[in-house]
This record gives C-alpha cells, sequence and structure tokens, in this order.
C-alpha cells in the first residue's frame, strides 16, 4: 500500500500584489519617465502578476543623483547608527518572512519550502551580519578608518531575487555606501517590497534606489559616470560586457558569474549521503544556481551503485506548484530559460549521451523540466562544458584523485566544488588543487553570511560575505 501526499497550498492571500509599480527613486514610488511598462508573469501558470515601470536612461540618472545626494549624510553617520537601520530591516523582513516567500515563489517559480526555509531565514541573516560590522569597519583588516565609496550600482539576476538584493545591499549600507539597484526583468516584486520595507524602516531617502527594466536599465546604470562601484551577479557573458564598460574607468567592480561545478564522489563515501548532497547540488531552484553541482564525478568502481540510488531518489522527487509545501521542483524562471534548458539536453542525446529522468507528470501550463541526468557523458559533450542553469545532472567517472582533480579543472569555470570521501586527508589534498572558489566537503550547497562567496577565471572576481565582502565598498 502507498500513501500519496495531499496537496498543501501556502495561501496567496497573504501577500498583496498590486496590479502596477513604479520605480523606487528618493523614498519614493514614481512611474517611467517616458511611461514605458512591462509584465512580470508567474512562471508556473503564466498569469501576469503585475505591470512594472521600465527605467529610461533619465530614471536611471534620477535614481543615481538621489543616491549621490544621499550619500553625504549617510556616509556621516556613526557606524552605530547605520547598524540600527540594518538591523531594524532585519525584524522587518522576519516578520513579514510569509509575504515575501509567497511573494518570491509567485514571481521566480521556486518551491515554498525553499524561498521559506532558505531565501527568507539567510536574507535576514546577511542583514543582521552586516549590521554588526557597521560599527567595526577599523577592525576589518582595511586600515583604521577605512571609507565608503560613494554610490554602488548593483545589477541582481533572477535565481535568487531577494537573497542577491541582500547580499549586495546589506554589505553596501554598513560601510556607508547609497545605492541603486536594478533587480531581474521576469523577477522584480520581492525587489519592490523590498522597498516598501525601507520605507516602514524609516530609511532615509535615496539611500536605497530601486529601477527595474531589462538590460538597457542595466547597461545605463553601469555605464553611469557617477556610480563609483559596480556589483554584478549573472551569465559569464553580461559580465564580461560589463567588464569591457568599466575598462579604464576607477569604477570598483565585483562580478559573480556563471560556474560549472564537480561533485566528486570517491569509493569510501556514505552513498546515502552523497547522494542527498547530488540531489540538493543539482535540482535545488529547479538547477537555478551558478554553483549548482551540475558534473558528477564518480569514482568507476561505485558507479552502479551510485546511480541506482540516484535514480530511486530522483523518483520520488515531486514536480508542481510551487507553493504547494510538498514540491521539491518548481518552475523554470521564463520560456527563454526552458527553451535553453531543452536545446542543451537535446544536443547530449544528439552527442551520444544516454539520457534518463524519473516518470513524472508536468503542468499543462507554465514552465517545467523533468529532473534528468544523462550517463556516457565525456569532457567534449556540450553538456560537460556549458552551463545548462536548469535540472540536468551529467555524469562522468574517473579512477584515480588526480584524474578526478584533472576532469573537476577542465573547465572555463571556477565558481564551487563538492568532495565526498571519508579521508579529511584527501579532503584537504583535493581543495589544494580544485581552482575553484568554494569547496564544500561531504554537503553542498550550504551558505553563511560570515563565509565569503565567489569564482576564478570565468566564474567572476570579487567575493560577497564574510569580512571579505566588505572590501568591495571600501576606498582601501
Amino acid at each position: 500500500m502507498t500513501f500519496d501526499y495531499a496537496p498543501a497550498p501556502e495561501s496567496r492571500a497573504v501577500v498583496d500584489i498590486a496590479p502596477s509599480y513604479g520605480l523606487f527613486i528618493d523614498g519614493e514610488f514614481a512611474p517611467a519617465s517616458d511611461g514605458k511598462v512591462f509584465k512580470t508573469v508567474s512562471p508556473s501558470s503564466e498569469e501576469v502578476l503585475s505591470e512594472v515601470a521600465q527605467a529610461s536612461t533619465d530614471d536611471v540618472d534620477r535614481a543615481v543623483k538621489a543616491a549621490r545626494k544621499a550619500f553625504e549624510k549617510w556616509s556621516a553617520l556613526p557606524g552605530a547608527e547605520r547598524a540600527k537601520y540594518l538591523f531594524r530591516i532585519a525584524r522587518i523582513i522576519q516578520e513579514r518572512s510569509r509575504e515575501l516567500a509567497v511573494l518570491e515563489s509567485l514571481d521566480n517559480g521556486k518551491p515554498i519550502r525553499e524561498s521559506r526555509d532558505a531565501d527568507l531565514p539567510l536574507v535576514a541573516a546577511h542583514f543582521f551580519y552586516y549590521a554588526g560590522w557597521a560599527d567595526k569597519l577599523g577592525h576589518a583588516g582595511y586600515g583604521p578608518d577605512p571609507r565608503p565609496l560613494g554610490v554602488a550600482g548593483q545589477v541582481i539576476p533572477w535565481n535568487f531575487p531577494l537573497l542577491m538584493l541582500a547580499w549586495k545591499i546589506a554589505p553596501a549600507l554598513a560601510t556607508g555606501n547609497t545605492v541603486v539597484l536594478k533587480p531581474a526583468e521576469t523577477t522584480p516584486l520581492s525587489a519592490l517590497f523590498f522597498a516598501d520595507v525601507c520605507r516602514q524602516a524609516g530609511l532615509p531617502k535615496g539611500v536605497v534606489n530601486i529601477v527595474t527594466g531589462d538590460g538597457s536599465t542595466g547597461a545605463a546604470l553601469v555605464a553611469h559616470p557617477d556610480v563609483n562601484k559596480v556589483a554584478f551577479t549573472g551569465s559569464t557573458d553580461v559580465g564580461k560586457a560589463i567588464a569591457r564598460t568599466v575598462a579604464g574607468t576607477d569604477k570598483k567592480v565585483t562580478l559573480e558569474l556563471g560556474g560549472k561545478a564537480a561533485n566528486i564522489v570517491f569509493d569510501d563515501a556514505p552513498i546515502d549521503q552523497a547522494v542527498e548532497g547530488i540531489v540538493n547540488g543539482i535540482f535545488f531552484n529547479q538547477g537555478h544556481v551558478c554553483c549548482a553541482g551540475s558534473r558528477l564525478l564518480v569514482q568507476e568502481s561505485v558507479q552502479d551503485e551510485l546511480l541506482d540510488a540516484l535514480k530511486r531518489r530522483m523518483a520520488t522527487l515531486r514536480v508542481g506548484d510551487p507553493l504547494d509545501k510538498n514540491t521539491d521542483i518548481g518552475a523554470i524562471n521564463s520560456a527563454e530559460q526552458l527553451a535553453r534548458i531543452t536545446a542543451l539536453a537535446d544536443a547530449g542525446e544528439a552527442e551520444g549521451a544516454e539520457r534518463w529522468a524519473p516518470s513524472c507528470e508536468l503542468p499543462a501550463s507554465g514552465y517545467w523540466f523533468a529532473p534528468t541526468l544523462f550517463t556516457g557523458v565525456t569532457q567534449a559533450h556540450r553538456i560537460a562544458r556549458e552551463e545548462i542553469f536548469g535540472p540536468v545532472l551529467s555524469v562522468l567517472t574517473f579512477r584515480t584523485p588526480e584524474e578526478a582533480v584533472a576532469k573537476a579543472n577542465n573547465t572555463p569555470y571556477g565558481l564551487s566544488a563538492g568532495i565526498w570521501t571519508e579521508k579529511g586527508s584527501r579532503i584537504l589534498w583535493m581543495a589544494s588543487k580544485l581552482r575553484a572558489g568554494v569547496i564544500w566537503s561531504n554537503t553542498f550547497n550550504k551558505f553563511d553570511p560570515t563565509s565569503p562567496f565567489g569564482g576564478y577565471k570565468e566564474s567572476g572576481y570579487g567575493r560577497e560575505g564574510g569580512r571579505h565582502g566588505l572590501e568591495a565598498y571600501l576606498n582601501v
């Protein structure tokens, strides 16, 4: 006798979504100067959630000027006073976390369990953490009296809209900078909700400004001559374009870009624990994770045992309504991203890899892709080289630790890696050889605001999080 999960939907009535939103500039919402708008759609149903202002170059200029004006007073505040605002923001986020979690799942497509239990606690934790640093900057290792840079232009992606906002805004405010932030075109709502949180916290006008729009809005913000710091998380191609734009200027830049992480399983690894780490590494947030463990490197002697256990586990994953608390895998964020995932998966089959996915019924409307793995993958396959940014796992094998390192490092990216073994000496040896910014041992996708995050090579440069995350916003 088998038991099915009864639906357990979170009510969307807990959050009020306005029919339209303006730009948040100098503490007030206002329409775009040219009146242009775009629609934001729920990826699980293709329902239009709201209409959002499309910021023009003039609007970006207004936002930067508001941030520049606010910078004089904000940067002059004692660190302990700035900390009070960050603490207040963190507490309001905790108090309104249910609203924010539902809004994030509606606009992004991720399961409510993830937005509620992972994203929102981390968002609040980042504001709490950097609030603690605001009056201790002289002890951070960047000189006795480090100074803020000025106006930070920040462009964030659609995979973790609110968490990426926290990663960028919290250290910027703690160090005395003001902010103009552009959220992703497909997920603007939680950033606009955060604007209301800033007003509720009594944050001075102009300290945080939010301009919504497409890539042209982001490009205008990056190129603005009065922006002192550019922070970007997103694709490697856009990151390269930003680097070209700021070349020759005195702007500070941090780039957190793509990844093609190796999750490496040795023959002495605890198989069941490793399987959970593999599933979390590639299927968390539908694989929409820069540091996703999208390449599984498994030692030949345990390949069959591991894959059998992995397929059994994948067969239990529930795909469906993001607001259902039972859902493991939600909707793909957009039709464009679904098309890219589909094209790369088809290329994997065409190049000779063997495709497998559990039997699961996908919803009739929205953007969906079943959790999928490929075996028989070589390093020449596109699915082993290119970032898919979806729930697709490529399985490769190795015989020796040296071969595992060589295969793991055989990528233009260098954001993260995972090592599964009971030998501490092997973990340390592997970690010293892998060219990855974050290396997890016997776990994956664990984040903490006290720990720095960032990559090498085409995964970008600079670090966010921890004490290291302060440096990018200080004149040191």
